[in-house]
């Protein structure tokens, strides 16, 4: 298994990155699509800001829950 290299921009650095950057675009273009069909509207700023936070923390949350082998031990 391949290790991260630190302070370069190696392969394993920019798929995080790229995964990183799709996280957050999730949660952006979720938030997006729904004021645009107006089915959010956000008139709070405190509220915006943890809209803001907790879309890709969610997504980034069943991602991580969807990683990794089944476990066959039962």
């Amino acid at each position: 298994m391949a290790n991260q290299i630190k302070f370069s921009f190696d392969a394993i650095t920019r798929s995080k990155i790229f995964k990183g950057a799709l996280i957050a675009l999730t949660g952006s273009a979720a938030l997006g699509l729904l004021g645009f069909f107006g089915a959010l509207q956000i008139n709070n700023p405190a509220l915006a800001m943890f809209a803001a936070w907790f879309i890709p923390f969610a997504v980034n949350v069943v991602k991580e829950w969807m990683a990794g082998q089944q476990n066959t031990n039962s």
